[in-house]
């Protein structure tokens, strides 16, 4: 989306940051972890294929997507000098028809790839960063996760912060 193409979003672990083509050669490694694409519900790319994803995101006005780095670690070498080393990413996404809210409401979701950087409550910051830059600049009123029944953490996570369950 290219509303946050200059956005970083920093919290005490964690930094927001637009996902850009040097992010690309890290994430493309992480997805190619069985795990994470069971629990993300993801298939493996190509690399050309994840460059084309990340330029087509950058676009798309109904995906809004940031890689989160952890302040723990150092940067990545090659992806920029934002103050973290990579550690995921969270998106949202405005795909939901009238009845679930439209523009106003929107899908979220959060990954956190990097072993050394889970358990420290690096997603749930990133979460709730996202959620309010979204309610203040996007109008977002509405939030809904789809969390893949295999991804109990995740589940967890998202009941932590006051979603509920509605539908299987």
């Amino acid at each position: 989306m290219l509303v946050n193409q200059n956005t970083v979003i920093v919290g005490e672990k964690a930094i927001l940051v637009p996902y850009r083509a040097e992010h690309v050669p890290r994430y493309h490694e992480w997805m190619q972890d069985p795990h994470l694409q069971e629990t993300t519900a993801s298939e493996p790319l190509t690399m050309e294929e994840e460059y084309e994803m990340q330029r087509s995101w950058a676009q798309d006005e109904d995906k809004l997507t940031f890689i989160v780095l952890d302040r723990g670690f150092p940067d990545v070498p090659g992806t920029g000098s934002h103050g973290g080393g990579m550690a995921g990413d969270v998106n949202l996404f405005f795909t939901l028809d009238e009845e679930e809210g439209g523009r106003q409401a929107a899908e979220i979701e959060v990954m956190v790839a990097e072993q050394g950087s889970r358990g420290k409550g690096i997603a749930k910051e990133a979460l709730r960063a996202l959620m309010a830059y979204a309610s203040r600049e996007l109008g977002v009123k509405r939030f809904v996760a789809k969390i893949h029944e295999v991804n109990a953490p995740s589940r967890k996570l998202f009941e932590g912060l006051g979603f509920e369950e509605f539908k299987r």
